[in-house]
C-alpha cells in the first residue's frame, strides 16, 4: 500500500494488500481476514496507554477499510470489534478485542452453514443453477442441497474480466456437480436450461437492491424475462446500513490493465508496451473503464437468502434495522 501508517503492525498492513491486491476475496473471507487483523493487532500492541491502543486499533481499522470501499462486509466486521473494545487498561483492551474479534469469526462460520440450510431448501432434486462470479455464500446453499442428496447440475459464467467463474466450476466439479461453462455473453441463451439464478452479493442497500460483481444486473433482467427466479445469498454482514441514511454504494473502478494490457492497450492506441509501467499517453482519447460491480434493482430479485432466513428484498430494511439500528458511525475515524 502508499502510506504505511506506523502504529499499524506490518501483519496488518500485509492483509490489508491482499485485500486490496483480490488475494483475499469474497465478503465473508475479506470479514473474517480483517476480524483476524485487528486480533493481531492487538495481540502485538506495545501501547502504553488505552487512549493510545485505541488509537492503534482505529489505524489499522482504517488502513483495512480503505482497501475495499464497495465489500461491506469489512466495514460491519471492523464496527463489531471495535464496539467490543472495551477495559480501564491494556491488558483489557487487548483481551476483550482479541475475544470480541475470536467471536465474531466463529459467528461468521456458523452463520454461512447455517444460510446454505436455509438456501438448499429452495432447490429441488434435479435443478439446474446458473451462477455469477464466485460466491461462497452461493455454494453454501449449493453443498447443503448436495449433503441433502439432492442431484444438482451448473451453468457457469466466466465472468470477465478476472473469469471468477473458473473458481466456481473448480469447487463444484470437486462436488461431482456437472459443470457447462459459458462465456458472461451467453447467459441468455442458456436460460431457458436453468431453474435458479443464484448469486452472492457484495453488499444489499435498504431498499433491497443488491450490489454484486459486474453483470449481475443484466443476468437478472434476462431471468425475470425467462421466468427463471433470481436467489441471491447473502450473509447478514453484507447489509449495507449506511444506506439507511440517505448514503448511496461506490462502485469500484479497478486496474484499467485487468480488461487491457499495455500491450493489448499500445495495439489500439499507439505507444507503451508489454513490459512497460506506465499508461499510454495520456491524451490518446481511449478509455477504459473496469467497474467491478453494478446494482440490481430489487424488482427482479425473488429472495435474499440469509443465516437469519430468507426475506422479500422490500423487506430487508426490517432486518437491518434490527441489526444496526438506525444510524451507524466509523468508529475508525480518528
Amino acid at each position: 500500500m502508499g502510506n504505511v501508517d506506523p502504529r499499524v503492525v506490518p501483519a496488518v498492513e500485509a492483509t490489508a494488500d491482499d485485500i486490496a491486491a483480490m488475494e483475499i476475496r469474497g465478503a465473508a473471507t475479506i470479514a473474517d481476514a480483517a476480524a483476524a487483523a485487528l486480533a493481531t493487532q492487538a495481540d502485538h500492541s506495545v501501547a502504553e496507554s488505552p487512549a493510545a491502543f485505541r488509537r492503534q486499533l482505529r489505524a489499522a481499522a482504517r488502513t483495512l477499510y480503505e482497501t475495499r470501499p464497495t465489500a461491506v462486509s469489512l466495514p460491519n466486521a471492523l464496527r463489531y470489534v471495535l464496539r467490543g473494545m472495551d477495559g480501564e487498561t491494556v491488558a483489557d483492551l487487548r483481551a476483550s478485542t482479541i475475544a470480541r474479534a475470536e467471536a465474531f469469526r466463529h459467528d461468521l462460520e456458523r452463520a454461512q452453514e447455517t444460510l446454505g440450510e436455509i438456501g438448499a431448501n429452495r432447490l429441488r432434486d434435479g435443478d439446474v443453477v446458473l451462477t455469477h462470479c464466485h460466491s461462497t455464500d452461493a455454494l453454501a446453499c449449493i453443498e447443503a442441497a448436495l449433503e441433502a442428496g439432492k442431484d444438482l447440475e451448473a451453468i457457469v459464467k466466466e465472468t470477465r474480466p478476472r473469469k471468477q467463474g473458473h473458481i466456481t466450476a473448480r469447487q463444484l466439479r470437486e462436488w461431482g456437480v456437472p459443470v457447462t461453462v459459458i462465456v458472461d455473453n451467453a447467459a441468455r441463451r442458456y436460460l431457458d436450461g436453468a431453474d435458479h439464478v443464484l448469486v452472492g452479493a457484495d453488499s444489499i442497500a435498504a431498499d433491497g437492491s443488491v450490489i454484486n460483481k459486474i453483470g449481475t444486473s443484466g443476468l437478472a433482467v434476462n431471468a425475470r424475462e425467462r421466468g427463471v427466479p433470481v436467489m441471491v445469498a447473502a450473509q447478514t454482514i453484507k447489509l449495507h446500513p449506511d444506506t439507511m441514511t440517505g448514503h448511496t454504494v461506490e462502485i469500484e473502478l479497478r486496474d484499467e490493465r485487468e480488461v487491457l494490457s499495455n500491450e493489448e492497450r499500445a495495439t489500439i492506441a499507439g505507444g507503451g508496451g508489454e513490459d512497460s509501467d506506465e499508461p499510454v499517453a495520456e491524451d490518446d482519447e481511449l478509455t477504459v473503464d473496469n467497474p467491478a460491480f453494478d446494482v440490481t434493482p430489487a424488482r427482479y430479485v425473488d429472495a435474499i437468502v440469509t443465516e437469519r432466513g430468507q426475506f422479500p428484498p422490500e423487506s430487508i430494511v426490517t432486518l437491518m434495522r434490527e441489526l444496526f439500528g438506525e444510524t451507524t458511525d466509523e468508529p475508525w475515524a480518528v
